[in-house]
């Protein structure tokens, strides 16, 4: 039981922090290069975790939203975001590139059918 006096934090709620087991860079082939992080159990349930926008990316907070002992936890920087490159381009940047980044994506990491998140 939690004894601290006062209400609770948003991130009282959360799981442990947890490390990516797998960074990488995927070139979507028109000039954007898309960062890629995976964490939680390799054989878990695929969560695909979107950001929000414009021009933020994902944070280290975002892994904690599922439980890593059953969650394959897969988040992105979306094109022109965080660590996606070019950063802050709105170049081949609408939401069927989006649409097409995920299945690029889902393809890569050879998932057949995720939970989207976000």
């Amino acid at each position: 039981m939690d004894h601290r006096s006062g209400p609770k934090r948003a991130t009282d709620y959360l799981y442990p922090p947890v490390e990516p087991f797998d960074q990488r860079v995927l070139d979507m082939g028109d000039g954007h290069r898309v960062y890629v992080e995976q964490c939680g159990n390799p054989a878990g349930v695929p969560v695909l975790v979107l950001h929000g926008g414009p021009g933020g990316g994902c944070s280290p907070s975002m892994r904690r939203y599922f439980d890593p002992a059953h969650y394959r936890v897969v988040l992105f920087d979306q094109r022109g975001c965080g660590r996606s490159r070019p950063h802050a381009s709105v170049e081949e940047n609408t939401t069927w590139h989006l649409v097409s980044d995920i299945e690029v994506i889902r393809q890569t990491l050879g998932i057949d059918r995720f939970i989207l998140f976000g």
